[in-house]
């Protein structure tokens, strides 16, 4: 079965949604992989993957505050604050999501929902550059 492995950085601006869909689409192309599937993992313990709406801006906006008050970083017992107050919070809200999603390959495309896409969520409050590694596996 042939496989690629790719990989690729991301630079956030701080806490955040940032869409990678079309970076894993030119990732699943360059593979030439027909039928198959695409893993793609997040190599970070204070960012995660989310598979959510990216037709409308403001259901990413809901999540957001949602997670800010799910897992606030004024919690008082927190003792894991190094790096600051967003140092445990942004630990607990990767736990809560997925560090890696696998999305089908059809036709050579990935096949996604009418209204889904692929973000990088970023937990910290600070810029930081994400790493995403891919392995696309199937038939060509």
């Amino acid at each position: 079965m042939p496989s690629h492995a790719a990989s690729f950085a991301i630079q956030t601006s701080g806490k955040g949604t940032y869409e990678i869909t079309r970076q894993v689409e030119e990732i699943v192309t360059e593979a030439g992989i027909a039928t198959g599937t695409v893993t793609v993992f997040v190599q970070h313990t204070s960012a995660s993957l989310v598979m959510m709406e990216n037709a409308d801006p403001s259901a990413r906006t809901d999540l957001h505050a949602f997670f800010d008050h799910l897992v606030p970083e004024d919690t008082p017992y927190f003792i894991h604050t190094y790096e600051g107050p967003d140092d445990m919070p942004s630990h607990i809200r990767m736990v809560l999501t997925r560090t890696s999603e696998v999305i089908p390959i059809v036709s050579g495309q990935i096949t996604l929902g009418t209204w889904q896409g692929l973000f990088l969520f970023e937990h910290r409050d600070q810029p930081h550059t994400r790493r995403i590694v891919l392995m696309v596996q199937g038939d060509s």
